[in-house]
């Protein structure tokens, strides 16, 4: 059996950045740290940083006034900034910057009253985020689709300027065919200056294409509710290459390596490259015999943290 590995795979530079936020402010400020929600989806990320004292939580108000709160990768809603600032609670943001760019996109559709169209999966934090940075008249309002249906149901005047944005996670090949029914069924419609979707997103998706040609199975590394991971499974599965998501290398199965030659790796971009690394071990313990490192993108994007946070020798 052969590994062929996907490239590029796992940390993003949005995720490496909310991290290292994260780490930073555990050593200047010490524990507890509070973040709201996960910082990424990621279990292993997580439960690291809950045993260094990290404290992911929910509802702000239930965080002791003039704590340190961290925002997360996903970003938060406009009533979660109000809140953290009646608290008192120094808050660090580590929104990727990309999230940031869909939430000045909202909040300028929104002083400009012109409805809006969120392509995204309801209940997922960054969609709540976004939502929550438009302002909701009696005039114009911001909608969820997650499908071509919920754009057929929509009521919006048909002649009406109607904008759209996107969650930065999701299908490219999904998204598309949204955007198409919405332009359909609008006549006047202002897109993004660029997509929304990340460039992490698209080269991951476009990699784990590349899988499909020459495996047999594909594994995803990735926690179950990781958008980007979901959606690199969906990708692989479509093709019609068996694809199994693994938060960790205990999640193998040996059944699902039955006469297969080559095996597909690859990570969201919330799963860190360890997590990679001990799957490898367990495969080559089941009989992998090679490894291969795929040719593809090199991501060089990086993103500044807080300046606050930058450590002093």
């Amino acid at each position: 059996m052969n590994i062929i590995l996907a490239n590029p795979r796992g940390f993003c530079a949005g995720v490496d950045r909310a991290i290292e936020i994260t780490n930073r402010a555990l050593d200047i400020f010490g524990a507890p740290i509070y973040v709201k929600h996960e910082i990424v989806h990621n279990k292993y990320v997580v439960d690291e940083l809950k045993e260094k004292g990290v404290i992911f939580i929910e509802d702000v108000n239930k965080i002791p006034e003039h704590s340190i709160l961290i925002y997360s990768a996903h970003g938060v809603s406009e009533q979660i900034i109000e809140q953290s600032e009646k608290r008192n609670l120094q808050v660090f943001n580590a929104t990727c910057p990309l999230v940031t760019k869909v939430h000045m996109e909202v909040a300028r559709l929104s002083k400009k009253r012109i409805n809006t169209i969120l392509i995204g999966h309801r209940g997922h934090p960054e969609v709540e985020g976004t939502i929550g940075r438009y302002v909701s008249k009696l005039d114009s309002k911001i909608v969820l689709v997650e499908n071509e249906d919920d754009v057929a149901n929509l009521k919006f005047n048909n002649d009406s300027e109607i904008a759209y944005v996107t969650q930065t996670t999701l299908s490219i090949d999904d998204t598309s065919a949204i955007i198409n029914a919405i332009k359909i069924k609008y006549n006047n419609v202002i897109e993004p200056t660029r997509g929304d979707i990340c460039y992490a997103t698209t080269n991951r998706q476009n990699a784990v294409k590349e899988l499909t040609e020459k495996c047999d199975v594909i594994f995803v590394v990735g926690s179950e509710n990781s958008s980007n991971s979901n959606r690199l499974k969906e990708i692989s599965t479509r093709a019609g290459v068996p694809s199994y998501l693994l938060d960790s290398a205990d999640d193998l199965d040996v059944k699902w390596l039955s006469n297969k030659k080559n095996i597909g790796l690859t990570a969201g971009a919330s799963a860190p490259e360890v997590l990679v690394q001990s799957i490898i071990s367990k495969l080559k313990g089941y009989g992998a015999l090679n490894v291969i490192d795929s040719i593809g993108v090199e991501e060089d994007i990086t993103f500044k943290i807080p300046k606050e946070l930058i450590l002093k020798n």
